[in-house]
């Protein structure tokens, strides 16, 4: 499945892995704790960044399409979700909050359409990589220095993320997290994004990566997805997609400045490019993402609910301890 630099100890490969986790997960806590802090994270950050990748950088950087929507879509999703957090107007006199962004019901209707925006862009990318390069070895390639193999776990892929999409329920449910003395930050909780979503996500988003950036899946996917996921089911409970965006945002920022991280050096990490293990991640990421559809529907068919426009899983005690959390 993963091939390591020849002479090069997986023991010290997976120690650089462990680094990158640890870093995006303490970067989500740094980002998330305070206001001052994100705002500082997504707004003059990436601004600084840019004029090195469009300056300095221009000729190391990655500048196809695919590379700069990502960076730019999850600093914008992370932005975006900062606002819901924290725009609000309060009373001159009392000091009493009068107005909310997340209480605004066009503004909850962003998180699920940059959450969609971002899976189709992947999806665009599993579609292509199949029919351009359909049982052929592409090699290097703007983004991916060893090539990707395409075939029809491309499209198992792809069909898996488009379940994703359809699968995204309770949209105004969204709601603020309580401040309190261990935890100040007002995450954005959706307590409607549940663990058997994220499960499917993620092995969707994984397999993703291994088919479309094969040398980045080690740590673009692995450490990546692990990061938020660990982080949404311990200190930032239900708060997966703000934890996504954050560590996706960051991740892609460092990319972007440090390109060859991944292409070159004893991290560097290759698929072995076997056909079976390519299948068999699209026919799992495809079966879980169609079990979890197979579940909505069994849920709307029970509570007679528009999963878009309510919350479907009000009966589960997951939903019920994230929705504690809330103001």
């Amino acid at each position: 499945m993963f091939q390591f630099q020849e002479g090069v100890s997986a023991l010290a490969v997976w120690g650089v892995w462990l680094a990158v986790f640890a870093a995006l997960f303490l970067f989500n806590e740094f980002a998330r704790r305070w206001k001052w802090a994100g705002f500082f994270s997504f707004v003059i950050l990436p601004v600084g960044l840019s004029v090195l990748w469009f300056t300095v950088l221009r000729e190391k950087t990655y500048t196809d399409w695919f590379h700069l929507m990502k960076v730019y879509s999850a600093t914008i999703g992370s932005l975006g979700f900062w606002c819901i957090r924290h725009i609000q107007k309060r009373d001159k006199l009392t000091g009493e909050v009068t107005w909310r962004l997340a209480d605004v019901k066009w503004a909850l209707i962003f998180p699920p359409l940059i959450l969609a925006i971002n899976i189709l862009e992947a999806c665009a990318r599993d579609f292509q990589v199949g029919a351009m390069y359909w049982l052929v070895n592409s090699g290097a390639i703007e983004g991916e220095v060893t090539g990707v193999l395409g075939g029809p776990w491309n499209y198992m892929n792809g069909i898996a993320g488009l379940l994703n999409i359809v699968t995204i329920t309770g949209w105004f449910g969204i709601v603020i997290r309580k401040k309190t003395k261990l935890d100040g930050s007002r995450d954005m909780l959706w307590p409607d994004m549940l663990w058997f979503w994220i499960i499917a996500y993620d092995l969707w988003n994984f397999t993703y990566t291994y088919n479309c950036i094969p040398t980045h899946s080690f740590y673009a996917g692995l450490a990546l997805l692990v990061a938020p996921t660990l982080c949404a089911f311990t200190l930032g409970k239900g708060a997966w997609l703000q934890h996504r965006a954050q560590t996706l945002a960051i991740w892609c920022m460092f990319a972007q400045t440090f390109p060859l991280f991944q292409d070159q050096g004893m991290q560097m990490v290759r698929s072995t490019y076997n056909p079976v293990i390519y299948t068999i991640f699209g026919a799992v990421a495809l079966a879980a993402n169609v079990g979890v559809l197979v579940y909505m529907i069994y849920k709307v068919v029970k509570t007679k609910r528009n999963p878009y426009k309510a919350e479907l899983y009000t009966d589960l005690k997951e939903y019920a301890a994230v929705k504690a959390l809330a103001e």
